[in-house]
């Protein structure tokens, strides 16, 4: 196990992430890229614990959706399958797991404040965190400079990976409403949406 945990964590995190795993008889299976979700656990019938985790995640990521998906089973195995799946008992357990691995050791300097502050109140996903996300995106293989829809003057036009076509508008409390030019329907996109900026 801990051969194929190097492959994909920080190297100060795999001793602790490989004794989580163990404690938790957790089932990992690494997996081909999904664009919907970094992650995912399930409790099996037969009651043992399956976690799986993109393979094509930068590592750091790839340790916090491991603990965040952890943190799932901890938090349903101590307050019982009713809770909800990213309330307050997860988020009290997931900010208890992931305490040992907040150091320098494990994340690079520049990350380690917005992971400290991430943490005071973790989210459903790393994701919404946009100056987290924006940080962490910086150690993926295939990182570009890409075009986030804050970094884009309002009014601009631009295109999503499935090839619909948006214009800017104002932001809204933390998200930004964009109209869809083909259907004129408003829809909010978070600030480090990734976008192509189409040039007049």
């Amino acid at each position: 196990m801990y051969k194929t945990l190097e492959k994909y964590l920080p190297e100060r995190a795999v001793e602790l992430c490989a004794d989580l795993i163990k404690e938790n008889s957790v089932n990992l299976k690494i997996v081909n890229q999904r664009v919907t979700r970094h992650g995912d656990y399930r409790r099996l019938p037969d009651g043992t614990h399956k976690i799986t985790v993109n393979s094509s995640l930068n590592k750091y990521r790839f340790l916090i959706t491991l603990v965040h998906e952890i943190a799932h089973l901890v938090a349903f195995e101590k307050y019982g399958r009713k809770i909800k799946p990213h309330g307050l008992e997860w988020k009290k357990t997931f900010q208890f797991l992931m305490l040992p691995f907040i150091r320098p050791e494990v994340f690079p300097p520049k990350v380690l404040p917005l992971i400290a502050n991430h943490f005071r109140n973790p989210s459903a996903s790393s994701d919404t965190d946009a100056k987290l996300s924006i940080a962490l995106k910086q150690f993926d293989a295939q990182f570009k400079e890409n075009s986030y829809v804050f970094q884009l003057p309002i009014g601009s036009v631009f295109r999503l990976k499935n090839g619909r076509i948006f214009k800017k508008g104002n932001k809204k409390i933390k998200r930004f409403e964009c109209i869809e030019l083909s259907t004129n329907n408003i829809y909010l996109f978070q600030p480090n949406a990734e976008v192509e900026l189409i040039k007049d």
